[in-house]
């Protein structure tokens, strides 16, 4: 067997656009993902599931309908299962998502910023 490290600057130099989550590792049923995010997110929640954010670079705000919370880098929170949230960044952040595997990043909201499911890198 071969052991590697993932390095997280190196995975995020492979690709470029925004609000497209990439698997990078899988932890028993949970993916963890690395997605680039710029401007406003739909609002959207997981009925099922919850949802780690964690910002590797830059900040992240993630808006709930009664409040928000500011993520700056290496900070991380968890969107209880079953709240709308709304992720803003206002310059492009990089952050880590933990959830199940096969979770939809819109959520149960159809937008066009749905992106492909399970895409590896």
């Amino acid at each position: 067997m071969q052991y590697n490290s993932i390095n997280l600057q190196q995975k995020l130099n492979l690709f470029s656009e925004h609000w497209s989550p990439k698997i990078i590792a899988q932890l028993n049923d949970y993916q963890l993902k690395l997605a680039k995010v710029q401007g406003e997110f739909v609002w959207h929640d997981h009925p099922e599931t919850d949802e780690v954010f964690l910002v590797v670079k830059g900040q992240l705000t993630i808006l709930f309908r009664d409040g928000e919370v500011k993520l700056n880098e290496g900070e991380m929170f968890v969107v209880p299962k079953g709240v709308e949230h709304k992720p803003v960044a206002e310059n492009e952040c990089h952050i880590m998502l933990i959830e199940p595997a096969g979770t939809v990043n819109t959520g149960d909201a159809e937008s066009n910023l749905t992106a492909p499911n399970d895409v590896w890198i």
